[in-house]
């Protein structure tokens, strides 16, 4: 963690990604961000992955370096206590994230009246407050119909939810403009971020609805072929994969001196191509595995990966996750963004910190996850000022809760 954002207070309202992860960001730069969830538990609080216990690896990874308030949402007392959270004074302070559903009691609207420099950054499935998660916009986008082999006509859907995350960032960019008007004019915000919004600004600021609107073409599913240029996945002899890419002509150089400068050259002239420019790389990829695959195929990742690492041509080894994780420490292990943190409940694993480098700034440690409800108590007194009897008698009524697993 930073201290960028010290004293910075934010009150987050949510449940799987987008805001989570927003949250986190804030969190991770130094702000104080007070998750709430009902007593009963969060409801992304059982999500998958999950240990053999049943404990969310998911949440535990998602909400790093925050506070959590249980409360019971139901009651008014509980609703009071969020909103009096919410509006609670202080120049860093009127601050909200949320994909949680509108409600009365924490609408933007009603907290306003409370606070006129309200700030809220909400994120809505479509702008419409339609629902939709991040599975349910990647199949607008267009993009399933891209992925996959080209022989297989089927949408394939992504396995990262990368709207969750593009929105969540948003999220983050939204909140800290918002603050800064606030410092400069006083005024408050609601910001609202769709998740199909954010979806169709990522594809629009790529090019694919230009595409189609200039050139009148559809994207064909290319595989792992990379669109526009040259790459791709080859397997090698002893059966791992390795991702190759000439994106350069010093690369294609490098490529050609591998393989053999005849074979390169007499592809070139039967197709009276320039192999140093893209197109000519793309439009002849076929042709080009056909040289690449043979030599890739004849020798073990470990030789293929010294040679492309000698020759300068980019390329990556394909790696599971308990690869990425056990067999290569550059990549988790020893890589000075992670640091292994004690989950109570889990146990010890790796996670990562914010991945921006601040020159001449001290990274703090990356804070593990809250239990649920393990702030209730400092939260009610450090901000709302309540007494140790006034919280007594909350606890006692069932409004506030302490820490459970």
């Amino acid at each position: 963690m930073y201290d960028l954002l010290s004293g910075m207070r934010i009150v987050e309202g949510s449940a799987f990604v987008a805001a989570p992860i927003g949250g986190m960001t804030l969190a991770q730069m130094g702000a104080d961000v007070i998750r709430y969830d009902d007593i009963g538990g969060p409801l992304d609080g059982r999500r998958w992955p999950i240990t053999a216990e049943g404990k969310s690896l998911y949440w535990a990874n998602l909400n790093k370096g925050k506070r959590s308030l249980a409360v019971d949402l139901r009651s008014p007392e509980g609703q009071e206590i969020v909103a009096a959270l919410m509006t609670a004074p202080g120049a860093n302070a009127g601050m909200v994230v949320t994909n949680l559903p509108s409600r009365p009691w924490r609408s933007f609207e009603t907290l306003r009246e409370r606070r006129p420099d309200m700030i809220m950054v909400e994120v809505l499935g479509q702008r419409d407050g339609s629902p939709a998660v991040d599975y349910t916009v990647n199949a607008m986008t267009g993009f399933p119909f891209i992925t996959g082999d080209s022989d297989d006509g089927a949408p394939v859907n992504s396995v990262i939810p990368a709207w969750d995350l593009f929105a969540g960032m948003n999220l983050v960019a939204g909140l800290l403009a918002a603050e800064r008007k606030r410092r400069d004019t006083g005024e408050g915000r609601h910001i609202r971020v769709a998740l199909l919004d954010a979806a169709l600004t990522a594809v629009s600021a790529l090019g694919y609805y230009a595409e189609v609107a200039v050139n009148g073409t559809d994207r064909p599913k290319l595989g792992n072929h990379l669109f526009g240029t040259y790459g791709r996945g080859f397997r090698c002899a002893d059966g791992k994969w390795v991702y190759l890419a000439m994106l350069t002509p010093r690369q294609v150089g490098a490529m050609r001196d591998l393989i053999g400068a005849d074979a390169f050259d007499a592809l070139a002239a039967k197709h009276k191509a320039d192999l140093n420019l893209e197109a000519d790389r793309f439009r002849l990829r076929d042709e080009i595995d056909a040289l690449v695959e043979p030599w890739v195929s004849s020798r073990p990742l470990a030789e293929v990966e010294a040679a492309l690492r000698a020759g300068g041509v980019l390329f990556a080894p394909y790696r599971t996750v308990r690869e990425a994780l056990e067999d290569d420490p550059t990549l988790v292990r020893d890589n000075p963004l992670f640091e292994e943190v004690d989950q109570p409940g889990i146990g010890r694993f790796p996670a990562a910190g914010l991945p921006l480098w601040f020159d001449g700034m001290e990274r703090g440690p990356v804070v593990r996850a809250p239990k649920w409800g393990e702030h209730t108590d400092e939260i009610l007194t450090g901000v709302l000022d309540m007494s140790d009897g006034e919280i007594g008698k909350l606890h006692d009524k069932g409004v506030v809760a302490g820490p459970t697993d």
